[in-house]
């Protein structure tokens, strides 16, 4: 295949093999390393927090859920299905994490969880959303989608809050094409989550038929040069109509699918996650390679983990000194198809579909600067050192003007 056809993922998701179709043969327990025990296996992360929420709804009578101004609109629309009210905190300057007063003032005595999200594989600050939520009686949940075998210090990422959920969507390291993964610490609240997730989301054959049928495309485009055609070409059509939303796949339905996993999917994930230490190893090492390249270029900050922390590296996430600059970047990346974007569109409050979930008018200029001036580049080790050198060029040349 000629290299004109050749398409970088945006996200460094473990390559798939035709071997872990096959239903028989080693295979390992489908958690992140060093997660003992599941409490659930769902059919996408949003799934798995609604199973929690609504696992918390049977124990309290509180109907508030704290979560950061800048996450995925999933979230939004995963409180609002379980009828709690959404509360925004914004971030700290400069940061990806909650500000500390900010999270502080917005919980209260009808917080029923504060949700810290490792935003990009990225190991949040646990220490001040533990003791808020601790401070308000509340439920920390661990929003461990972008961070598969993550850990702060010793511990594992889904294992420091009381509750932790991780994706096994495309893209995502591990994947089942959909599905999620609930994990609690407290063997009893872990229980109840299992009988939770039972209720909530019971085996369905239609739609275990056709996340079947997308797991077997997955595996045949994912790779450089189907990836133009499965991801590239839809992106670069929704940006021709000037849709940030559309091209990095924010748009979202309200209507949440609920369901479990079949036993074939899950054989799949348990096949590939094998070769997931080994993977994400490749990925810590290439990142932390690359970041002081990064770093170094002009008003540029380049996002990493606190010492002692290890998170995922599913992307470099940069941001620039103003949305203008970040803008440019982009135009000049997008047509090297070498994995650049956006992480998400927008702040929480603004996304049109949310009215009525998400305050608009919300104060959360932290937030809102972050989505403006944010880009992620991929880090998948498709993308070798003569491809990221060409996205260094592109991005001192842009940035130097």
């Amino acid at each position: 295949m000629p290299e004109s056809w050749a398409e970088l993922p945006p996200t460094a998701g473990l390559p798939p093999r035709w071997a872990d179709l096959w239903p028989f043969g080693a295979r390992v327990p489908l958690l992140p390393p060093g997660v003992g025990d599941a409490a659930a296996l769902l059919c996408s992360g949003t799934a798995a927090l609604v199973v929690a929420l609504q696992t918390l709804q049977q124990r309290s009578a509180r109907r508030e859920v704290v979560v950061p101004a800048y996450t995925c609109p999933l979230v939004a629309l995963a409180v609002a299905h379980c009828g709690l009210r959404l509360r925004l905190c914004d971030l700290a300057a400069g940061s990806l994490d909650f500000d500390g007063a900010a999270l502080a003032q917005v919980c209260g005595a009808d917080t029923l969880a504060v949700v810290v999200t490792h935003l990009g594989g990225r190991v949040a600050d646990l220490a001040t959303a533990r003791a808020a939520a601790d401070a308000a009686g509340a439920v920390l949940i661990e929003d461990a989608a972008q961070a598969w075998g993550g850990y702060h210090g010793d511990t594992p990422l889904g294992l420091v809050g009381d509750i932790g959920f991780f994706s096994l969507a495309v893209g995502k390291g591990i994947t089942v094409y959909e599905g999620g993964l609930l994990v609690a610490r407290d063997a009893p609240l872990r229980a109840a989550l299992t009988v939770q997730a039972a209720l909530t989301a019971p085996p369905r054959a239609g739609w275990e038929l056709r996340r079947s049928g997308e797991l077997l495309a997955y595996h045949l485009l994912y790779r450089p040069p189907g990836l133009r055609l499965a991801y590239g070409w839809p992106q670069r059509r929704a940006l021709r109509r000037g849709d940030w939303i559309a091209a990095i796949g924010d748009d979202f339905d309200a209507r949440i699918p609920l369901h479990g996993v079949g036993a074939w999917r899950r054989r799949v994930g348990e096949r590939a996650a094998r070769r997931w230490p080994a993977y994400a190893a490749a990925l810590r090492e290439q990142a932390l390679r690359r970041l002081p390249a990064l770093q170094a270029l002009p008003g540029v900050q380049a996002f990493t983990d606190r010492d002692g922390d290890r998170g995922a590296w599913p992307f470099l996430w940069l941001r620039l000194a103003d949305a203008a600059a970040r803008d440019a970047a982009l135009r000049a990346l997008i047509g090297l198809r070498l994995g650049a974007t956006r992480l998400y569109a927008h702040a929480l409050p603004d996304y049109a579909y949310l009215r009525g979930i998400v305050d608009a008018e919300a104060d959360v200029p932290q937030a809102r600067a972050l989505a403006a001036s944010s880009l992620t580049l991929t880090n998948s080790l498709w993308c070798d050192d003569a491809a990221f050198a060409r996205v260094l060029a592109t991005l001192q040349r842009v940035l130097s003007r």
